[in-house]
C-alpha cells in the first residue's frame, strides 16, 4: 500500500504518509482548462497514464471487493480505501462532458505529461522544470482501450465504496 501512497501526484494532504513526498504538478491540465494535479505516476516515472492507472483502480476496487476481509484483518483496508477515493477523483476531473446530454462532444483526458520529455529528466515529482502536455481522446481521436478502462474503474471503485455504504 505504500507504493502508491509514493505515486501520489497533486497536493497531498497534511498526513500523507510518505514524508518525503510533496505537492507535485500542481499545473497538470492548465493546458486544457482542468485540474488534472491528482492521480498517480506510472511505475517510479512521472507521466500519469490513464489507461494503466485505471487499470489499478479497477483491480484495487476488485480486490476490496473480494477480500475486504483480508484487508480489515490486515489493517490495509484504510489505505485502500484512500488509493481509490484519490483515483476516483482524479478520473472525474479527467472526464468533461461539456455540460451536453450528446455524448458526441464529451472528452476523456487520458495522460498527463510526455514519456521522452519524462524520461530525460531524472529528478522528484516536487522538481519538474518543463510544462506536461495533456493528450485526450474524443470523438475525432479515439481511444476505447482507455476509455473502457477508466468507466470500469470508475464503476467497480463506486461498488466498492457503495458496499462501503459511502453512495
Amino acid at each position: 500500500m505504500e507504493f502508491y501512497y509514493a505515486q501520489y501526484a497533486g497536493d497531498l494532504p497534511e498526513d500523507h504518509p510518505v514524508d518525503w513526498r510533496n505537492d507535485s504538478v500542481l499545473n497538470d491540465g492548465a493546458d486544457v482548462g482542468r485540474d488534472l494535479s491528482g492521480g498517480m505516476f506510472d511505475a517510479g516515472d512521472h507521466v500519469k497514464f490513464g489507461f494503466p492507472m485505471a487499470n489499478t483502480a479497477t483491480t484495487l476496487a476488485w480486490g476490496g471487493l473480494e477480500f475486504s476481509e483480508g484487508y480489515r484483518q490486515s489493517g490495509a483496508d484504510q489505505a485502500l480505501t484512500e488509493h481509490l477515493r484519490h483515483l476516483a477523483d482524479y478520473f472525474l476531473n479527467a472526464y468533461d462532458d461539456k455540460g451536453t446530454a450528446d455524448i458526441s462532444d464529451d472528452v476523456l483526458h487520458a495522460q498527463v505529461g510526455d514519456g521522452h520529455q519524462d524520461h530525460s529528466f531524472w529528478g522528484a515529482p516536487e522538481d519538474i522544470p518543463h510544462n506536461r502536455p495533456t493528450f485526450s481522446i474524443d470523438a475525432d481521436n479515439p481511444g476505447s482501450d482507455v476509455a473502457g478502462e477508466t468507466a470500469a474503474a470508475l464503476a467497480a471503485t463506486s461498488m466498492y465504496f457503495r458496499n462501503l455504504g459511502d453512495t
